[in-house]
């Protein structure tokens, strides 16, 4: 897998600014919440992994350019 550019790691932190709620679309993992869990962005890292604490209490990020979340208002 390749890392994304710098330019789309700042992107990716404009869009999800820590605190933003968000919910989860699709996470390729044994391990990730159920479809539609809801929780709130802690960050994004230097992958530009979104960091989320799911309100199930899961700590998985969403992976960029395998996972999926959506802002929520």
């Amino acid at each position: 897998m390749r890392f994304p550019s710098r330019e789309i790691v700042e992107r990716i932190r404009k869009q999800y600014p820590a605190g933003t709620g968000v919910e989860l679309l699709q996470m390729d993992d044994a391990q990730a919440p159920p479809i539609g869990t809801f929780g709130t962005v802690r960050g994004v890292d230097d992958t530009a992994s979104i960091m989320v604490r799911w309100d199930n209490g899961s700590g998985l990020h969403v992976i960029y350019g395998v996972d999926q979340c959506r802002k929520i208002k």
